[in-house]
């Protein structure tokens, strides 16, 4: 007879009859199974027969499955996978409309199984159903169902999205591009578009080619947060896969523009306003997968700073030269300059080290880094042009100084754009089931410029705050790191409302929620004491293992309870030396000192044990438990039980006795201490 853990108790049903319980052998094959089952309801041609799960998905069992059934599932007897697949293939090209109806009813549901997908696949069923769809004699619940069966078979991997006709393509396109279609049916279309573009580089080109911007915008601007979902989880798909050249082009007209060049149009504020309005600002709750789609198109987004982070700047160009010059003329107002060669150089030095570059004779080779490259000089231009007397206030404050408490301005925004794109983790492709968008980055055409604007001043205050110089450089940039961090967890709605959260955490505040949370927590929870305690946490398990083992084979005594419930006589316990043998025996006083193993008549093998039970849960307590003088007894009595149903029972002297090595007070078990 085969071990228990082989077999599997379930009930099987077949309509129109009584269910069967039956006692699966996971050892026989599944074809074996099924037979038995068919003869008990007399079914022949057991081969046309298959099992399927009764509840939930109501899969298929194969024999890679079976041993997920449980004991008590619930299972059916079905027409086999590929039975099942000829007769819906057939029923679905009849020409009866209702039963084509209800066949692609239960095809759109049996298309999750992988086992039903397999079949339908190899008897040609994709391409009958995108000979349906291309057709477009079918509408509604037809189209819907079918569209549905589609995209459920190809998710399957079995067939590879390049085998997908371009009628095809046009058809689901022209779903999309509908003033007025069904839900469902522009559900799936988008649903469909969305794994052609992922699953293929050459349809990824022709789907681009039929869908424009200004027709996904009508979808994100409808209550239906489900439709706005796959709109935006195909914008991103497009923006995922365009080519990189072909991601910064521009348009005359943005809502014209093809999705090729989705990277141009994210930047403008037709599409940024709708998502900000209709998706972020709208009167229902943003669902798991809408903010995944939004955290994804805000990374997208802001990958786009990924080329200038990662351009080093060529001190030779002249062009990019010209920026640095342009940085020092807003900022000095040099219409004026000298004339002279020598005496404009000498100057130009004076104001590069006032603008606080490291290198104040070519302040170009600041730039020659990555990250961050040319992407802070981008920022501090935008700074400068866009914010200019911000600019300028910050550059003159600290050029003026002569204390030594000047904030280097190019060095401080070089460093705060790094420390940016790593916050941000620009470059970096999107996390699967992340959905840490940030409403603000939503609310500015140039968000990532006016982000830096913000932070930028928040530094200078920040230095001012903590009377920093040059040495502290990199103290002050860990705690704007830790203000800016803090509030970007406060998912701030604008960069207005950022302002303020960031006003709020000062540098004194900054120290305040320091000292109050090492307060909060146990010092043992600091970082560097868990790296410690991790580091020689398997050296001190060893040396307490060592030092249980050696205890207990020192052995302890222990006091016997008498059947008046009073104490007499002494009793020694102790492991053998090899911890293969626990030997015990009676004394007639407490020893003094260790007890020979000769005087301990009596021995368990360890390997016999089978746990360890302490307090009412003991033998030798369960009839006396009821009894109140019994309550500090019962809270020191522990047992070891062993077989064949034999039971060692011990009584510590006190609940605090540290010296007694089985006592559970020391939090053993039977593993710890016979391992």
């Amino acid at each position: 007879m085969p071990p228990p853990s082989d077999i599997v108790k379930v009930a099987i049903e077949w309509p129109g009859a009584n269910a069967q319980l039956m006692e699966i052998d996971q050892k026989k094959p599944l074809s074996s199974i099924i037979r038995e089952v068919c003869d008990g309801w007399s079914l022949s041609g057991s081969e046309q027969f298959a099992l399927r799960y009764a509840d939930g998905p109501q899969l298929y069992i194969t024999e890679q499955s079976r041993s997920e059934i449980k004991n008590g599932t619930i299972l059916r007897l079905a027409i086999s996978p590929a039975r099942a697949a000829r007769q819906l293939l057939d029923r679905i090209q009849s020409h009866g409309i209702d039963a084509r109806l209800e066949a692609l009813k239960e095809l759109a549901k049996l298309s999750a199984d992988p086992t039903f997908a397999t079949e339908f696949i190899s008897m040609e069923g994709i391409g009958t159903l995108a000979r349906l769809v291309e057709s477009g004699t079918h509408f509604g619940e037809m189209l819907a169902f079918t569209l549905t069966a589609f995209l459920e078979l190809m998710d399957h991997g079995i067939v590879s999205w390049d085998l997908i006709s371009l009628s095809f393509i046009k058809q689901i396109a022209g779903y999309v591009n509908q003033p007025m279609v069904d839900v469902s049916i522009l559900q799936r279309s988008l649903a469909i578009l969305e794994s052609m573009v992922l699953n293929s580089h050459s349809l990824y080109h022709r789907v681009a080619q039929e869908i424009t911007v200004g027709q996904l915008i009508g979808h994100l601007q409808v209550s239906n947060q489900e439709i706005q979902t796959y709109a935006i989880a195909l914008i991103n798909a497009l923006f995922l896969k365009a080519p990189e050249d072909r991601r910064q082009e521009e348009h005359t007209n943005p809502l014209d523009q093809r999705l090729t060049e989705m990277a141009s149009t994210l930047a403008q504020k037709h599409l940024r306003s709708i998502i900000l309005n209709h998706v972020i600002r709208g009167n229902r709750p943003i669902k798991a997968e809408m903010a995944h789609q939004l955290y994804v198109l805000q990374v997208l987004t802001f990958n786009l700073l990924e080329e200038r982070m990662m351009t080093k700047m060529d001190p030779s160009d002249q062009a990019q030269r010209d920026i640095i010059f342009e940085l020092r003329r807003i900022a000095f107002d040099g219409e004026n300059d000298p004339s002279g060669t020598e005496k404009r150089k000498a100057m130009y030095t004076k104001d590069y080290k006032m603008l606080g570059f490291t290198n104040h004779v070519n302040p170009a080779m600041d730039f020659t880094q990555t990250p961050p490259g040319m992407l802070a000089l981008d920022n501090m231009l935008y700074l400068a042009k866009l914010h200019q007397d911000t600019y300028i206030r910050i550059v003159l404050e600290n050029s003026s100084r002569e204390d030594k408490h000047e904030c280097p301005f190019g060095r401080c925004a070089i460093e705060l754009t790094r420390m940016l794109c790593e916050i941000l983790q620009v470059g970096e492709l999107p996390n699967e089931g992340c959905n840490d968008y940030h409403p603000m980055f939503f609310t500015h055409d140039r968000a990532w410029e006016e982000f830096f604007c913000v932070c930028i001043q928040l530094l200078n205050k920040t230095w001012k705050e903590m009377r920093a110089t040059a040495e502290d450089f990199n103290k002050v940039m860990q705690v704007v790191r830790e203000q800016i961090t803090r509030t970007l967890a406060m998912k701030p709605s604008s960069l207005d409302q950022l302002k303020g959260k960031l006003r709020g955490l000062s540098y004194s505040e900054i120290l305040r929620l320091r000292q109050s949370e090492r307060m909060s927590q146990d010092d043992f929870q600091s970082p560097p004491i868990i790296e410690l305690r991790e580091r020689i946490q398997p050296e001190i398990l060893e040396l307490i293992k060592q030092q249980r083992l050696n205890r207990l084979c020192e052995g302890s005594c222990f006091r016997k309870l008498g059947n008046r419930r009073r104490q007499e006589k002494f009793w020694f316990c102790r492991l053998s030396l090899n911890h293969k043998v626990l030997h015990y025996g009676d004394l007639d006083e407490s020893p003094q000192g260790e007890v020979p193993f000769e005087l301990l008549t009596d021995k368990i093998p360890v390997s016999d044990i089978k746990s360890v039970v302490t307090g009412k849960d003991c033998p030798h307590m369960k009839e006396k438990s009821a009894l109140k003088q019994n309550k500090e007894v019962l809270e020191q009595a522990f047992s070891i039980l062993y077989d064949p149903d034999e039971n060692l029972n011990f009584v510590a002297p006190n609940k605090y006795e540290v010296s007694n090595p089985f006592y559970p007070q020391n939090k053993y078990n039977s593993e710890d201490m016979y391992s």
